[in-house]
């Protein structure tokens, strides 16, 4: 007759690998998070003014070694228990106005500022990163001012009248090469490949058209070449409009924001219906990438 036999240690190593399982994944859950608010609309006016870029949206990270928005070092991970939570992807600012707020839990990126407006001169708005300020042939906006730990300022625009100003961005201030560019994003990894994010939106010029910052930010408008918006789910600003701000000379909308984090593979999670996510994933963790949801939509994890 055969005989099976297990070691008493096997049998006290088998019970600790599930006691061990089971503790893992019920929490508290140490979880990395990038939260990307929408980006600032490019600004527009009805006097001949070039009106300058949008700001970008306000950039927090969490993940280890990397930056949050405004030269800030990354924040500490959020610790999160079997519960339900908000997440909130903000939309892109219309033409002019600020970019809407990105949420996850209790963080929140506030949205890029809106480029300078009619007049003579008008100042961009104050955002997650400011937006640009106009240029006249009298006198020049300034920079909206960036939020701390999220953006950059955005630039000033110029007495000359021939460029105004860009957007910040989250990884420096609008217009700092003094050529109405967006200010550069901040790159991150949470996904596995290196993203550049939070580029503020260029300027309008009568001339060439100064570039929008590195990580989504638009184009501002030219002679006879209109603007762009910022990219969607980079939270960039949109590009500044030109001369009356109508066909080719408008300004452009932002571009919407993302929020990103990552659990356990064995944390189990689910979305409400009007969230659009996808996963994949990353070393030890799956990492959700939220590329739409509204103020009333959530994440469970349990």
């Amino acid at each position: 007759m055969a005989v099976t036999s297990m070691r008493n240690s096997s049998i006290r190593d088998f019970k600790k690998f599930n006691s061990m399982a089971a503790t893992f994944a019920a929490g508290p859950f140490a979880v990395p998070y990038l939260v990307v608010a929408g980006g600032g609309g490019g600004g527009q006016g009805n006097v001949a003014t070039n009106n300058g870029g949008g700001g970008a949206g306000g950039y927090r990270c969490s993940v280890t070694g990397e930056s949050s928005g405004g030269g800030a070092a990354a924040e500490s991970a959020l610790t999160l228990l079997k519960s339900t939570y908000t997440v909130t992807v903000g939309a892109g600012g219309a033409v002019v106005s600020n970019g809407v707020a990105s949420v996850f839990s209790s963080v929140t990126s506030s949205g890029g500022g809106g480029g300078c407006g009619d007049g003579n001169p008008i100042n961009g708005s104050a955002g997650g990163s400011g937006g640009g300020g106009s240029s006249s042939g009298t006198a020049a906006g300034s920079g909206g001012a960036g939020t701390f730990g999220q953006g950059f300022v955005g630039g000033g625009g110029q007495t000359s009248g021939v460029l105004s100003a860009g957007g910040g961005g989250a990884g420096e201030a609008g217009n700092t090469d003094g050529n109405g560019t967006g200010g550069d994003g901040v790159s991150s990894s949470i996904t596995g490949s290196a993203v550049i994010r939070g580029g503020g939106g260029s300027g309008a010029s009568n001339g060439a058209a100064p570039a929008g910052g590195d990580g989504g930010g638009g184009v501002g408008a030219i002679s006879g070449v209109a603007s762009t918006s910022g990219t969607m789910n980079t939270g960039g600003g949109g590009g500044g409009g030109s001369g009356v701000g109508a066909g080719t000379d408008a300004g452009s909308p932002g571009g919407s924001g993302v929020v990103i984090f990552s659990l356990p593979t064995n944390a189990a999670v689910t979305f409400s219906g009007g969230v659009t996510q996808t996963s994949a994933i990353v070393g030890l963790n799956r990492v959700y990438t939220v590329t739409a949801a509204g103020p009333t939509d959530t994440v469970t994890i349990g």
